[in-house]
């Protein structure tokens, strides 16, 4: 059994089929996508069209429940202004059909993997699409985030950054993000968004777990160019980040 977890798509065409190409050349069939795939990016009609062909899982992440309901974000400086234009400007590209789609996502997903083990998908914690699980979170605030779940390997999304840590007998992960990938430089605090996709592979042979983080690499100008013919507002404040390499 060979399960590739995706997370924070976020309308980025480009990335998610570098990753499925990825997928393909390694025999991975089944794909469970932790959410955020479409707001915040130049492809989201794409995006959502492309994981439909997958007919795979999907968890609803905070961003697509905000698609169902798009509304103006707080205004707390012009980013954030910004943020809105774009993610309004996504809202508006989706149909009927692809919002019902939506609708489609689910709180948490469940996977059994032979035996008494189990996988768990969820996007910020199993109790919120919000909540922030890092590799530095004390071991108390996960205990409330965690309380009530078990799981062989609980994996969720979020933060757009790859995890794997220990919590109690469990395996806990962070797939990292397939079309928004974010890098801190922990010296200068600068933050940029690497040249590749992020996602992540659970195996079960026998007896035996594996799990793997994956970075796969993207053509930041490919990217580039769709967020230029998409119409997308702010196209070159989104693409300041974008680390050509």
């Amino acid at each position: 059994m060979r399960i590739a977890i995706i997370s924070d798509i976020h309308g980025n065409l480009v990335a998610l089929e570098a990753v499925l190409a990825d997928l393909e050349a390694r025999q991975v069939g089944e794909v469970v996508c932790l959410g955020d795939v479409a707001a915040f990016g130049p492809q989201p009609r794409e995006v959502i069209a492309r994981l439909r062909e997958l007919n795979g899982s999907v968890v609803m992440g905070n961003t697509d429940a905000w698609l169902l309901n798009p509304r103006p974000h707080p205004v707390r400086d012009e980013d954030s202004h910004k943020v809105t234009e774009i993610e309004l400007w996504g809202a508006e590209q989706l149909s009927p059909a692809d919002l019902d789609y939506v609708r489609t996502f689910q709180p948490m997903i469940e996977i059994s993997l032979g035996d008494e083990a189990k996988l768990l998908c969820f996007h910020g914690s199993p109790r919120s699409d919000r909540d922030v699980i890092a590799p530095a979170t004390p071991e108390e605030d996960l205990e409330r985030m965690l309380r009530g779940f078990q799981a062989t390997v609980m994996i969720g999304g979020h933060t757009h950054t790859q995890m794997f840590r220990r919590y109690g007998d469990a395996i806990l992960m962070n797939p990292g993000s397939v079309g928004f990938p974010i890098e801190r430089d922990l010296a200068t605090g600068r933050v940029r968004n690497p040249p590749w996709a992020e996602y992540a592979v659970v195996t079960r042979e026998g007896e035996a777990l594996g799990v793997e983080l994956r970075r796969v690499p993207v053509d930041v100008e490919a990217i580039r160019r769709a967020a230029l013919d998409s119409g997308m507002p702010h196209v070159e404040w989104w693409m300041e980040g974008w680390d050509r390499g």
